[in-house]
């Protein structure tokens, strides 16, 4: 059983410090490839499905929360504001009222929806140091968030279309969903008082999860609507929610934003929150518990090691080396002053190809291929083990060897 917090550190892709903080994590170089490819994979295919980026600040000021809600369901879970000349201003526990305020800037016709606004930003939430534990509850987080402005009859349409992003994220990531879960308000003062709201905005939840198999599950949802929530299991059996589909009719009417409609009207927006991967830091977190730190190739922080077998074959092996990451590929040089090649061998056991110079490869310009999953293609021109491998990274599969 993989426990993402050992191998997080015998990998040397996480640790924490106490002098930073419980709850702050900082990323080795090999964690941080992992984080920026996760990330570049998301946006890439946030683009591709029509969504534009955007940046918004940290900071906020406490009115901006006390209007969207925030401040007055959720600020337990919010650090407390700092004074700033006459003014307050928070470290922001959600993007949501940024992304509203950036809709609201600028005037918007109905021939524009569904506009889709998505952002890689930090938030933050004032965790109790009981509940932290590894990169899975942490004070400082990346949110892979999006909202998208829509009309009512564009919202569950918008919804599945996010749950199909979603699908596609955990194929190309090479985890699965446990259960998808219908997280519903349930009782006490924390959840916005609007009958109508939650009535109309779970109606939608509904349409959007036609077909597929959920339960509904009272007390859950969000304080100013109801979600989907994509449920994930650790190795031991532990569940947490790491991707959500949200509808909210709060926020519009909180913000007056609006559209103007084919009548010339003023019209009020659905708000459609969804996260694909949710933080960054639970989605490595997952992804090291769930491949054991055997990444899939595009992800993996080295995806090619070169070994030549003697000193001989060093000065050949250092070129392959430059000639891999002149393809773009990350590769690093494991020679003789390492280990017996064995060692070597057993060293890289986590890095999906292995690439053995003797003195038979250096000289014909070759390559003796292993891969890690056990299998060995044998002995390859340079120039197509580099071609295939990097098809095969480009791909963003689980494939490690691509037919010729």
């Amino acid at each position: 059983m993989h426990d993402h917090r050992r191998l997080g550190r015998e990998l040397d892709l996480f640790d924490t410090d106490p002098l930073m903080g419980a709850g702050l994590p900082y990323w080795l170089p090999d964690g941080a490839v992992v984080r920026h490819e996760l990330e570049e994979y998301i946006r890439e295919a946030e683009r591709a499905a029509g969504y534009r980026h955007v940046y918004s600040p940290v900071l906020g000021k406490r009115k901006l929360y006390e209007i969207s809600g925030h401040w007055s369901h959720y600020s337990d879970d919010m650090f407390p504001p700092m004074p700033l000349g006459a003014e307050e201003v928070v470290l922001r526990p959600s993007l949501c009222p940024h992304h509203a305020l950036i809709y609201r800037s600028r005037s918007h016709s109905y021939r524009e929806l569904p506009l889709r606004m998505a952002e890689l930003g930090d938030m933050y939430r004032s965790e109790l140091w009981g509940a932290l534990g590894g990169l899975t509850r942490v004070r400082a987080i990346r949110l892979n968030d999006a909202h998208v402005f829509c009309t009512l009859e564009q919202a569950a349409q918008e919804a599945r279309a996010a749950l199909d992003l979603i699908g596609r994220a955990y194929a190309d990531l090479g985890i699965r969903a446990a259960r998808y879960r219908l997280s519903l308000p349930g009782k006490g003062g924390k959840y916005v008082a609007d009958p109508d709201l939650w009535r109309r905005a779970t109606a939608l939840l509904r349409e959007a999860l036609d077909g597929v198999e959920h339960e509904a599950v009272e007390g859950e949802a969000a304080f100013y609507g109801p979600k989907i929530d994509v449920q994930i299991t650790d190795p031991a059996g532990r569940e947490s929610t790491l991707s959500t589909v949200q509808i909210d009719f709060h926020q519009p009417e909180r913000f007056d934003l609006h559209y103007i409609g084919p009548d010339g009207a003023k019209h009020r927006p659905v708000m459609v929150h969804r996260s694909i991967i949710g933080s960054v830091e639970r989605a490595v977190a997952h992804l090291i518990e769930v491949h054991g730190g055997a990444f899939p190739a595009w992800l993996a922080p080295v995806q090619l090691v070169v070994l030549p077998v003697a000193d001989a074959q060093v000065e050949q092996a250092v070129e392959v080396v430059r000639r891999a990451r002149a393809a773009g590929l990350r590769a690093e040089l494991s020679g003789p002053g390492d280990g017996t090649l064995g060692a070597r061998i057993r060293a890289a056991r986590l890095v999906p190809y292995q690439a053995v110079l003797g003195e038979r490869e250096a000289g014909g310009d070759l390559a003796a291929l292993r891969l890690r999953d056990g299998s060995r293609p044998g002995a390859v021109p340079v120039a197509e083990l580099l071609r295939r491998i990097g098809a095969c990274v480009r791909a963003r599969g689980a494939e490690l060897w691509a037919a010729a």
